[in-house]
C-alpha cells in the first residue's frame, strides 16, 4: 500500500536517528518516495550524505539552501506528502508541535502538513514518563496525529525503560496500515454505520499505588482497538479512550488517552451524551489504593505490606444510568465461572442492550492474543461465536449491533 506514496521523513536530535536509514530503505523498498527533513540537532547524529544518497533527494534542513539561497517552501511539502512521518521525535520537538512553535523547517513543515502525521517519540525512560511529556503526547494525539509508542528496553543512558524508539518495522507497518485502512474504506461496500457517532473505550486503566507502581491488568486493547477501525470502516464517528496500550489507531479516529480508571470515567461522561452506540471493551481496574503514595515505597527489612484498596467507579453503571432511548450501550465481560449467568446479571444491572462474553477458558484469547472467541448474550438470546482474529470479532460484534439498530424490540 506504500507504493507510489510521498512520505516526508522528519529527523530531530536523537541517537535513534541512525534507525532513520532503515526506515527510508523499506520505505522505498516498497516503492515510496521519501523527502527527508532533518534538524541541526539531528545532524549531529546523521548526515545528510547518507540520508540524501539513501532518498536519492537532497535533505533539507534550513530554509534557505546555503548553496545558492533557494528557498524551501515547508507549505509545498505540506500539500505535496501523502503522510509525514517523524522518526526519532525528541520531547524538545513534541514540546515544540504541542504547543505551535515553528522555529525550525521541520516544525513548520508540521504545522503546514495536510496529511495525516505519525510521530515515533524517542528518549529516555524519565523524559518519557515525566507528565509534561505525556501531557504533550497526549495533546497531539487529540488533535489527530498518530502516536507510535516508543517500547522499552536498554537506553542509550545505560538505563533500562520505555523510551526507545519503536523498530522500523513496526513502524512501517504503522504507515502500511494506515494506506490499507484508507484504500478499503473508499472501496467498501456497507457504510451503514455512516452519520452514527461511536464511542469506544479499549485497554487497561492504571491505578497508582506510588510514583513507579500501580494497580492493573494485562489487557492489550486489541479487541476495542479492532472495533474502532471496524467503525471507522463502516463510516462511524468514532472516539475511542484508550488507557496505556502499544497500539497505533488510524488517523479517523479520535483517540483520547488516559491513564486512570477515574480519568476514563470523566471522559466517557462528556461524550456520552452525544453517541449513538457505546461499547465498553476497556478492562477498567475494579479496585484502586485508598491512598496513593508521594513517594516509592521502599522495601522495610522484608517486612509485609499491606494495601488498602477501594472500588473504582463504575464505568458501565454510570452511562447505563443516563443512557437515552434512542442509544446503544454495549458491554464486554471476562469470566471465569459461572460465566453466562453472571454475564446476564452484569447485563441486566448496567442496562446493557447486549453483552459480549470472554473467557479465560479458551486458549489463544482474550489478553494479548490476536484471537478470541466470544458468545453474545441478550436477555433472550445467546449466540456462540468460532474462534477468529480480532477484526473479524469486530465484525461480527457491529453486526449484532446493526441488528439491533434495525430491530430494537427483538
Amino acid at each position: 500500500m506504500l507504493k507510489g506514496k510521498k512520505i516526508v521523513l522528519g529527523i530531530t536530535g536523537s541517537i535513534a536517528a541512525y534507525k532513520s536509514c532503515l526506515i527510508i530503505r523499506e520505505l522505498i523498498k516498497r516503492g515510496a518516495e521519501v523527502q527527508v527533513v532533518i534538524t541541526n540537532a539531528g545532524r549531529e547524529f546523521i548526515t545528510p550524505i547518507t540520508l540524501s544518497a539513501l532518498t536519492q533527494k537532497p535533505v533539507i534542513t534550513d530554509f534557505f539552501s546555503s548553496k545558492d539561497g533557494s528557498w524551501h517552501s515547508h507549505v509545498d511539502l505540506g500539500i505535496w506528502a501523502d503522510a509525514m512521518l517523524i522518526a526519532p521525535c525528541t520531547a524538545n520537538t513534541l514540546a515544540k508541535m504541542s504547543n505551535g512553535i515553528a522555529d525550525n523547517m521541520l516544525l513548520t513543515t508540521y504545522l503546514s502538513m495536510k496529511a495525516p502525521v505519525f510521530v515515533a517519540p524517542a528518549m529516555d525512560l524519565d523524559m518519557f514518563s515525566h507528565p509534561t511529556t505525556q501531557a504533550n503526547i497526549c495533546k497531539l494525539s487529540t488533535v489527530g496525529n498518530q502516536i507510535i509508542e516508543p517500547t522499552a528496553g536498554f537506553l542509550a543512558s545505560g538505563l533500562s525503560g520505555k523510551g526507545r524508539m519503536d523498530e522500523p518495522e513496526h513502524i512501517i507497518e504503522a504507515l502500511d496500515k494506515y494506506f490499507e485502512g484508507r484504500n478499503s474504506s473508499s472501496n467498501a461496500v456497507c457504510k451503514d454505520l455512516a452519520g452514527k457517532k461511536v464511542l469506544i473505550t479499549a485497554g487497561p486503566t492504571y491505578e497508582r499505588i506510588d510514583p513507579v507502581r500501580f494497580v492493573g491488568n494485562f489487557s492489550s486493547g486489541k479487541m476495542g482497538y479492532a472495533l474502532a477501525e471496524e467503525c471507522v470502516s463502516r463510516g462511524a464517528d468514532v472516539v475511542l479512550v484508550s488507557g496505556p496500550v502499544a497500539l497505533v489507531s488510524s488517523p479517523a479516529i479520535r483517540r483520547i488517552n488516559v491513564e486512570s480508571s477515574d480519568e476514563m470515567l470523566q471522559v466517557c461522561l462528556t461524550e456520552f451524551e452525544n453517541a449513538d452506540i457505546t461499547i465498553l471493551c476497556a478492562a477498567v481496574a475494579d479496585f484502586k489504593p485508598t491512598v496513593v503514595a508521594p513517594r516509592k515505597i521502599k522495601k522495610q527489612n522484608n517486612e509485609d505490606l499491606s494495601l488498602s484498596l477501594v472500588p473504582t467507579a463504575d464505568i458501565a453503571f454510570a452511562l447505563g444510568q443516563r443512557k437515552a432511548a434512542l442509544q446503544i450501550l454495549i458491554g464486554f465481560a471476562l469470566e471465569t465461572d459461572n460465566e453466562e449467568n453472571n454475564a446476564l446479571a452484569k447485563l441486566e444491572e448496567k442496562n446493557f442492550d447486549f453483552i459480549v462474553l470472554n473467557s479465560l477458558k479458551n486458549a489463544n484469547t482474550c489478553f494479548q492474543a490476536d484471537t478470541n472467541q466470544i458468545k453474545i448474550l441478550t436477555k433472550s438470546t445467546v449466540k456462540s461465536f468460532d474462534l477468529k482474529p480480532k477484526r473479524e470479532v469486530a465484525k461480527d460484534i457491529m453486526n449484532e449491533v446493526q441488528a439491533v439498530i434495525q430491530y430494537p424490540d427483538s
